[in-house]
């Protein structure tokens, strides 16, 4: 595994985890489809939750939520609709979160959640 893999896998470990503290219901991770990849679904009270998560060693190339560009929240709510279609039930009210992880060799991760990025 590559060692952005090993990263970005680590940095989604921690994501959920910290959402699971919040309170959230983690449902689903990594699922894909022919458009591409949601990192987390989660419940939260009534909505379903699809998470992006982004995580960088340091800032030293900017915040990893710069990297969540207009066109990739576009493609995320496309996703969203994917996964709501192969998966049915009560999914009237979604929304899409990004959590920026930034987890350096040595010291702790930090973590921070934003809800209702589009």
């Amino acid at each position: 595994m590559a060692a952005k893999d090993v990263l970005g896998s680590r940095g989604e470990d921690l994501a959920a985890a910290a959402l699971t503290e919040a309170g959230m219901l983690v449902i689903d991770r990594n699922w894909r489809c022919p458009q591409g990849e949601i990192d987390i679904v989660a419940i939260d009270g009534a909505e379903t939750v699809f998470v992006e998560v982004k995580t960088r060693t340091s800032v030293a190339f900017g915040h990893p939520l710069e990297a969540i560009t207009a066109q990739k929240l576009a493609r995320l709510r496309r996703l969203a609709a994917a996964w709501c279609d192969a998966h049915p039930g009560d999914h009237d009210r979604i929304r899409i979160d990004a959590v920026a992880v930034i987890a350096p060799a040595t010291g702790a991760p930090t973590i921070e959640h934003l809800t209702r990025v589009f």
